[in-house]
């Protein structure tokens, strides 16, 4: 039996292309010069048409798959990520982390971030230390932040929230909004699945001087009072304040 490869894969994934649906993923995938997803290439494919690629292509070798991932095509590297989630659940789990880890540069928008972080960073470190996340939630790669928050995910199915709290903590003076988002996400699930106390405790801390942003995703399932509490002490913020974050942001970043 003859090795599947990359380029099967690749030639299976072309199959699906729609130049319609690749302009449109562009725009929204911010692929314009300045924006978060510069210069990324896009077939037009769904993530339910990758999906069917990715359980066709399951058994891809390590190093093929590593292949894919390196790709400059969006679809490629979202499939591929799939794949390795998929052999990260059933294989050698070590292999799979460390090509992860060793290709995590490639791993490069949202979507890329949010179909395998929890599963493949959050599920290595799950009997381990986890200062890693510390490590790369001070990255100056915005990803690489974006990856140190949802990888708390799979801690925080656990009923598990030291982790996740501490690393919004970290990012709680980040600039990008992207991480607002995934931070206040993952605030968002510890009071849903892990702790409502410790969500309590960090907006008494966090609630007057978090992005918005943040705050809102973090209190989407609070009830209104309590949104209306939060929201009023952020509405209290003193002015100025969101320079000093753009600041301190500044000074943690330099020492990444």
């Amino acid at each position: 039996m003859s090795k599947i490869t990359a380029a099967q894969a690749r030639r299976a994934l072309r199959q699906f292309e729609a130049p319609d649906r690749a302009r449109l993923a562009e725009r929204f995938f911010k692929t314009g010069k300045g924006e978060y997803g510069e210069g990324d290439v896009f077939l037009g494919l769904s993530v339910p048409e990758c999906r069917l690629v990715a359980k066709e292509f399951r058994a891809l070798p390590l190093e093929e798959t590593a292949k894919l991932l390196r790709s400059k095509i969006h679809e490629e590297r979202l499939t591929a990520l799939i794949v390795l989630v998929a052999q990260f659940e059933r294989g050698d789990r070590e292999a799979v982390f460390r090509c992860y880890r060793r290709h995590m540069k490639f791993v490069n928008n949202w979507d890329l971030v949010d179909c395998s972080a929890a599963q493949i960073v959050g599920g290595w470190l799950e009997d381990k230390p986890r200062a890693s996340l510390d490590e790369l939630a001070i990255s100056k790669n915005l990803w690489f932040r974006r990856i140190a928050m949802v990888a708390t995910f799979h801690f925080i199915r656990r009923g598990e929230s030291v982790d996740a709290i501490r690393i919004a903590g970290l990012l709680v003076n980040d600039t990008h909004d992207l991480i607002h988002k995934a931070g206040g996400w993952m605030l968002r699930e510890v009071g849903k699945r892990a702790s409502a106390e410790a969500l309590d405790r960090f907006l008494k801390r966090h609630a007057a001087v978090m992005p918005r942003t943040m705050l809102r995703y973090a209190i989407e399932r609070l009830t209104p009072a309590e949104k209306e509490k939060w929201m009023g002490m952020a509405a209290a913020r003193p002015s100025g304040t969101s320079r000093a974050w753009s600041r301190s942001t500044t000074a943690v970043r330099g020492r990444s």
